[in-house]
């Protein structure tokens, strides 16, 4: 007897919480349902621009190209240097030097001239070199801070495309690198992360007190709701011979 009534206040303390509890996170399970199939079901190489940017140059050095001297674009770093890499850019060798602090600059390969911060125009050749799609119509602003679209490497440049996914092409402006690629299929999963992780305003921050007092909740659901279904779980009766 004392066992059955353990068991059912037992039963009656699972129900409602339960039940509380679905009515107070279901909804944001649903979110994570709907938004967790919404970007699985996204294909990465659209979510990060690939099927529009290409952003690895193809070309290679050539082997009789003639270079300055190394010692000499050391010397025209203003502090000591980390790496030095020779590719190409819109059509000439460049240096690229990297300081101890992160920070990079482009030298011309065959004089050592710094080149860098690279202008307007400059960017606009290297997104233009590296797209893939057909609109011809772009423009360039700079990025000075970062936002939600883009957290990347500053200063850099912003070139549009006025495509039919909106393309947004960003240039660093140090490395005259592509650093990053935005479209209307990474704006939809962005939006999607930022409901998943509950930051809806910068939509990177996965430790909010939001996101793990919800799945706390969720984890107490899935306890009480496999009390339940213990509790409930049909069971044959003994036949009294």
């Amino acid at each position: 007897m004392v066992l059955r009534s353990i068991r059912l206040r037992s039963h009656v303390g699972a129900s409602r919480v339960h039940r509380w509890l679905a009515l107070t996170i279901g909804v944001q399970l649903l979110l994570w349902f709907a938004s967790g199939l919404i970007m699985s079901v996204l294909p990465i190489d659209r979510v990060r621009g690939e099927h529009l940017v290409e952003r690895i140059s193809p070309a290679t050095l050539g082997q009789s190209q003639s270079r300055a001297p190394l010692d000499l674009v050391l010397r025209a770093a203003t502090k000591p240097v980390r790496e030095v890499r020779y590719r190409p850019l819109l059509g000439r060798e460049v240096a690229e030097v990297e300081l101890v602090d992160g920070t990079v600059m482009l030298h011309d390969a065959e004089t050592a001239k710094v080149i860098s911060p690279l202008n307007a125009a400059m960017a606009r050749a290297v997104a233009v070199q590296a797209y893939r799609g057909t609109a011809a119509q772009t423009s360039v602003r700079p990025v000075l801070a970062a936002s939600t679209e883009y957290k990347g490497m500053l200063p850099a440049w912003r070139v549009d495309f006025a495509d039919s996914d909106a393309t947004h092409v960003y240039v660093a402006q140090n490395s005259g690198r592509i650093v990053a690629v935005r479209n209307g299929t990474w704006r939809l999963y962005d939006f999607f992360w930022g409901l998943h992780i509950m930051d809806w305003k910068n939509h990177e921050n996965f430790n909010t007190p939001w996101l793990m007092g919800f799945a706390a909740g969720g984890l107490a659901l899935a306890i009480a709701g496999s009390a339940l279904l213990y509790f409930r779980w049909p069971r044959k009766r003994r036949r009294n011979g």
